[in-house]
């Protein structure tokens, strides 16, 4: 089975909250903070709800989740105090990942900031050395995420990922996670050359470590190290791509994990496109949502040829129009979901069918379920 899921959240109930949402979209899989991503507070485990949480994962058919480090370890710093934060931080995080029962736990390799590539490295290596030679009571592995190349952070290419396990003593215990909106910021050309960068990724570093995938696609054209996700077939990388990745015979096994934004024309009311995005790529769409779904997919799809709009070219132009028009971004910074959005709300099409769902609909569209 296609082990296809989000992040989602441990708050509450913990385990049993992160299993019982995970389960609202249809997952098969799912991605934990064991707190949040942005401190160090944490609740001890053992009230984190983790034999219901097991339990209802049995239940439903989970058998695999990840855990991902929290955004404020950075391993590349040359300043103590953030160095030894974040080796001590990382490994207490890697005994609750095991107390969780999971086996990857993703981490943002590190950014060398006012120092340089090299520094990053050796830096990087030296606490991965420390993180594991200290944890080595767990089994967990550290899968190190590919990064976009914002700013000075590292992991930005493969030869960059191969240096850095290669000075890891315990490199055994180290994996990677590959994020397709980051690898496409990189330069790397999912698109139109997925073998190729699956071939050059086994060279220089082992398919055999790769461990996650992260499913999401892109604000910003390719190279642009921008790291900006948006919904599955509303960005750079559009939906062919995205699905070729899932359903690519030498990735088959490993989680798939969602991350793409919230959307919706309120911050307050705004929602995930989770659902739809698994099922798409899972195939059971109308399974999931229904035989009225995709006729009123195709409705929207009539819709928009009638407005001589060709959902792959809509969205790129859209990007192409924000990026390169100064005035027109500043008076209509919309984005492509946004703009399809409105056109649909300002015809009076579907007026039983919340945003939520106009959304998914336009999202199954872009995806070619409207024809």
């Amino acid at each position: 089975m296609l082990k296809i899921g989000s992040h989602v959240s441990f708050s509450g109930q913990g385990l049993l909250t992160a299993a019982t949402e995970a389960n609202s979209y249809g997952s098969s899989s799912f991605m934990i903070y064991t707190g949040a991503p942005q401190n160090t507070r944490r609740k001890p485990m053992d009230t984190m709800f983790l034999e219901e949480g097991n339990a209802l994962m049995k239940e439903i058919g989970i058998d695999e989740i990840v855990v991902h480090a929290p955004y404020i370890i950075n391993l590349g710093s040359y300043k103590e105090n953030t160095y030894e934060l974040a080796v001590t931080f990382l490994q207490e995080e890697i005994r609750r990942t095991q107390a969780a029962g999971v086996n990857n736990i993703v981490l943002h390799p590190g950014a060398y900031t006012d120092m340089d590539a090299d520094y990053g490295i050796d830096r990087i290596a030296q606490g991965l050395n420390e993180v594991l030679g200290g944890t080595n009571e767990t089994e967990v592995k550290i899968a190190l995420e590919t990064m976009a190349g914002k700013g000075t952070e590292m992991g930005r290419s493969f030869e960059e990922m191969a240096r850095i396990i290669d000075k890891v003593k315990y490199n055994e215990r180290l994996a990677i996670c590959l994020d397709t909106c980051h690898v496409h910021d990189a330069g790397y050309d999912i698109v139109e050359n997925l073998d190729g960068v699956l071939d050059e990724f086994h060279r220089l570093i082992g398919l055999d470590r790769l461990t996650v995938v992260h499913l999401n696609d892109s604000k910003n054209p390719r190279g642009a190290a921008k790291d900006r996700h948006t919904p599955l077939g509303t960005g750079w990388i559009g939906y062919e791509a995205i699905q070729k990745v899932v359903h690519h015979e030498r990735l088959q096994g490993r989680p798939f994990i969602l991350e793409t934004p919230w959307i919706g024309k309120d911050a307050k009311t705004q929602r995930p496109m989770y659902e739809i995005e698994i099922a798409l790529l899972r195939g059971n769409v109308e399974e999931r949502f229904g035989s009225e779904f995709l006729s009123q997919v195709k409705e929207l799809g009539a819709f928009f040829e009638g407005q001589n709009i060709s959902g792959r070219s809509f969205v790129l132009d859209t990007w192409n129009l924000l990026k390169s028009d100064a005035k027109a971004k500043k008076a209509d910074p919309r984005e492509p979901m946004e703009r399809l959005y409105d056109l649909v709300a300002g015809a009076g099409l579907l007026p039983d069918v919340s945003e939520e769902g106009i959304n998914q609909r336009i999202v199954a569209w872009l995806a070619g379920q409207g024809k």
